[in-house]
């Protein structure tokens, strides 16, 4: 049997998760970032999920999802009840899980095709 490394092409994806760390393709983020299909946005500033709110929206809009992925950590936290309200109003769809699962998700929308932006929350140092 002949096993090959199989690398989806034409997007931005995750490789590996950990409790201080994401890995895209070959790069370890170790700061908060956004992610979407076509480009990363590091050092995204927000180190839990207790400090998103109504303000923080438009960073994700910006990059013009169809639905928005929360990856809050090692454990679901959801956020204030105004950012995810943001979403809402604008007709952009959020869900909010732990990064393993946002990671999982995220990877299987964008191999899909889908607008799908994704904002990973990693502790400070």
């Amino acid at each position: 049997m002949d096993l090959s490394l199989d690398r989806p092409e034409g997007y931005l994806f995750v490789r590996r998760t950990d409790a201080h760390s994401i890995t895209l393709i070959d790069r370890e983020l170790v700061s908060s970032f956004l992610l979407a299909p076509d480009r990363v946005i590091e050092h995204w500033a927000v180190d839990a999920a207790g400090m998103l709110d109504a303000d923080h929206v438009e960073a994700l809009l910006a990059l013009q999802p169809e639905l928005v992925i929360l990856g809050t950590g090692e454990k679901q936290i959801f956020p204030a009840a105004a950012f995810l309200a943001g979403f809402l109003r604008q007709g952009v769809g959020i869900e909010v899980m732990d990064n393993a699962a946002a990671a999982r998700t995220y990877n299987l929308l964008a191999g899909e095709g889908r607008r799908v932006v994704a904002g990973f929350i990693l502790p400070s140092a």
